[in-house]
């Protein structure tokens, strides 16, 4: 039986390499589209941090009543967990029930510094692709625990800024940080230490 699809160049065991189109590469890494990447890097991380420093302000968040408004939270989150079209999958309500009820406290200054932290990163654009994954999974807990609020727009802003993560902080400390972090000249390539 022969396949359906043709074999790629050089047999079926090669990868098979695409390249991205001249729009996607000037888009999301190209420096003339910093001011851009710099204006959404900069909203996004004023979200996060806003979010972070009203939490971290809050007993109730971070200090003596630790824990007690991700409890309401949680609690709020199981209560979507019924009827035929739950907004709280099951499996993220067992997850909420037996890890994040039991260890609030610890998930209470986990959810307000990690938005400061990834708040702060994004403004000043330092290690930006590592920052906004750390926001996108945020979102996603916040998302499965039935929250729409702004995270919808955060999480597509958040995939935007991943994929422009060459440029995105181009305008930020990522200029200085990466290429000493790894060793890259201006081009992009990898060039060995010594």
């Amino acid at each position: 039986m022969t396949s359906p699809l043709p074999s790629p160049p050089g047999g079926p065991t090669t990868p098979l390499h695409l390249r991205a189109s001249a729009f996607s590469r000037f888009l999301f890494g190209h420096p003339g589209m910093a001011p851009v990447w710099l204006l959404l890097r900069v909203y996004v991380g004023w979200q996060w941090l806003s979010s972070g420093l009203i939490k971290v302000g809050d007993p109730a968040w971070v200090g003596a009543d630790a824990g007690k408004a991700v409890t309401g939270f949680l609690q709020g989150a199981l209560k979507k967990t019924g009827g035929d079209m739950p907004d709280v999958p099951g499996w993220y309500a067992r997850f909420i029930e037996n890890v994040a009820l039991p260890h609030a406290a610890v998930f209470s200054y986990l959810v307000s510094f990690g938005e400061l932290a990834v708040g702060v990163a994004l403004i000043l654009g330092l290690l930006t692709g590592v920052a906004a994954f750390f926001g996108l999974l945020m979102n996603f807990a916040y998302l499965f625990a039935g929250t729409l609020s702004s995270n919808p727009l955060l999480v597509l802003l958040g995939l935007l800024l991943i994929l422009a993560w060459r440029v995105s902080g181009w305008w930020g400390l990522d200029r200085l940080v990466l290429p000493r972090w790894w060793g890259w000249n201006r081009e992009g390539e990898n060039v060995s230490r010594r």
